[in-house]
């Protein structure tokens, strides 16, 4: 048995609280080499003598680690428990607290082979927003949705074209009043969350340059315009999240004006981090560095300091205000990895006292177990999750088995509710189209997206996915929205996509899951909550016989038995 691989920390992704009584904890060993992982747990207070027992079951496969899952019964909310394990070659260990010992009665009775949760506090339990499990989020371009209102245009505004491909500094004239004439249209498809990027004052068109956070930008409307799309989105049971750009403030914003203006001497000089005045002309790599931070080497970006007390209070009454006075449900936090984390615990606590269950998203693109521990962020954007799921589905650079092991391991990174909590997407307003991905496949686009959708996590649509709009990387995956195509085949498929999520979101939301690959080379992705769902993949060039038990419910090129290429078939057993 590989001792090195046998693993399991206390307080973390490996043992969670998961009710008043309960714990959830998981154990690691080295692939294929342990045949049974049996749990003892007892009170704390009690004598080993008392312990129960519980065998592990094994949860799934990474790519090097086992792992193996329990859920654990404690009536006094205090738990002490050890592992004991059987490898395949019949050796016989004890892991607990001080290390690994030979399993014998005498090591089995010690305190001193026990882990220890001395007290499950509700106040420490990580949870995220249960109405997050239920939603599928729509993000939309505010500058590239649709133009309600030309009167607000800005100057030099383009026609409005869907085959146009975008410069970076051109505007079409998107606004908020175009967003509430859809909503309706968002209704039907059938999504319940919008997510808006950047709708504060800004130069650009893509308004991550924030000059002023306390204002709707012109060009979108205004902020009784805003309080009218909450407020109508809510009624329709749509949440709203907005984008918030903390890391950094816009080159033309009141502050960064006063500190170019002023130097050392102004005000604001301690709200960023200035490496040395002036700060313009801005420095930088290839010139001796730079004479201030700021977002990548963007020198209309400058970094705010929030170490700052005054750049806390300031960002802290923007979190709060929207929340308070405009009701929104959630945050989207942008380059959310580059603030400190004494700041983000501030700004959890500051909005989650106004709404509990207020969703906080940050943008990482890495392993985030730092900011997911309940008292920072609720979930990140999944992108660590579905770029692996591209990988294989559409550049085919990683095997079936390869992603179903790599999908496994980032499962067991985080709390069962975090997953739960995490934005899946598959494109955005950061990257290429999933249709321009897919080689303008739709039959491989769709079997990527509901691959995804039977993920556990929220999913998001980027707008124009469903009308199978097609782009490049920025600034081309930022076309105007192709409104002729609603109703079209492929909008169709994506309706009744969302529809499926929305009717099992219980399973498919709150449900355990398990990633494998048949004997035939299916990807099988199996839900169990509230119903049981088995969903089978074809991402291999041959026709594969699939038996089908239960009820199919969505498919796509199945027939007579056979699952051809880019075909799935999602069945709910009898």
């Amino acid at each position: 048995m590989q001792l090195a691989a046998l693993k399991h920390r206390t307080e973390s992704e490996d043992c969670f609280v998961i009710s008043q009584h309960h714990v959830r904890i998981r154990f690691h060993s080295a692939k294929n080499d342990v045949k049974k992982v049996i749990v003892h747990y007892t009170d704390n207070y009690l004598d080993t003598k008392t312990d129960k027992t519980m065998a592990m079951t094994k949860a799934g496969q990474g790519q090097v680690t086992d792992y193996w899952v329990a859920t654990l019964n404690a009536p006094y909310r205090r738990l002490k428990y050890t592992f004991e394990v059987i490898g395949q070659d019949n050796s016989h260990k004890i892991v607990g607290d001080r290390g690994i010992k030979d399993f014998t009665a005498a090591n089995l009775a010690a305190d001193s082979s026990y882990f220890k949760l001395p007290y499950l506090h509700e106040i420490d339990q990580t949870k995220t927003p249960d109405w997050v499990k239920n939603t599928v989020w729509y993000q939309i371009f505010p500058e590239r949705f649709a133009n309600g209102d030309k009167n607000n245009d800005p100057q030099g505004t383009k026609p409005w074209d869907p085959q146009d491909h975008p410069g970076r500094e051109d505007f079409y004239g998107g606004d908020l009043q175009g967003i509430i004439d859809h909503l309706d249209y968002l209704k039907e498809l059938g999504v319940n969350g919008l997510y808006l990027c950047p709708v504060f004052k800004a130069s650009s068109n893509h308004k991550y340059d924030t000059i002023d956070y306390l204002q709707i930008d012109p060009d979108f409307g205004d902020k009784d315009l805003f309080a009218k799309f909450v407020s109508e989105a809510h009624k329709r049971g749509m949440k709203v999240m907005l984008d918030a750009v903390f890391n950094h403030l816009g080159g033309q914003s009141m502050q960064w004006q006063d500190v170019v203006e002023n130097g050392a001497k102004s005000r604001f000089a301690s709200w960023f981090h200035i490496n040395h005045f002036p700060v313009k002309p801005y420095q930088g790599p290839e010139a001796g560095g730079p004479n201030y931070d700021t977002f990548a080497f963007e020198g209309q970006m400058p970094k705010l300091n929030t170490a700052n007390p005054a750049v806390q209070d300031f960002l802290l009454e923007i979190a709060t205000y929207w929340v308070k006075y405009f009701d929104i449900d959630a945050w989207r936090l942008d380059v959310a990895n580059e603030v400190d984390h004494h700041f983000w615990r501030k700004f959890h606590d500051a909005v989650t006292a106004i709404k509990p269950n207020f969703y906080i998203v940050g943008e990482i693109w890495h392993s985030a177990r730092p900011w997911l521990n309940g008292d920072e962020f609720s979930a990140v954007m999944n992108y660590p999750y579905t770029l692996q799921i591209e990988e294989h589905f559409l550049h085919k650079t990683k095997t079936a088995q390869e992603l179903v092991e790599a999908l496994t391991d980032q499962l067991m990174m985080y709390r069962d509710c975090t997953n739960q909590a995490m934005m899946n997407m598959l494109d955005s307003h950061d990257t290429a189209r999933l249709l321009t991905l897919a080689g303008e496949n739709k039959a491989l686009a769709l079997q990527t997206l509901t691959f995804m959708f039977m993920q556990t996590g929220s999913p998001c649509i980027y707008y124009g996915t469903e009308m199978g709009m097609t782009g490049g990387e920025d600034p081309d995956c930022r076309k105007p929205m192709d409104w002729q195509k609603k109703g079209t085949p492929f909008w169709d498929e994506v309706q009744k996509l969302i529809a499926f999520r929305n009717n099992h979101a219980a399973t498919i939301g709150n449900g355990t899951i398990s990633l494998s690959v048949t004997s035939t080379g299916l990807i099988q992705v199996k839900r169990i909550g509230a119903e049981k769902i088995t969903a089978l993949f074809n991402t291999t060039p041959d026709k594969i016989a699939v038996a089908t038990n239960g009820q199919v419910v969505l498919s796509q090129n199945f027939a007579d038995g056979q699952l051809a290429e880019h075909g799935f078939v999602i069945e709910l057993a009898n």
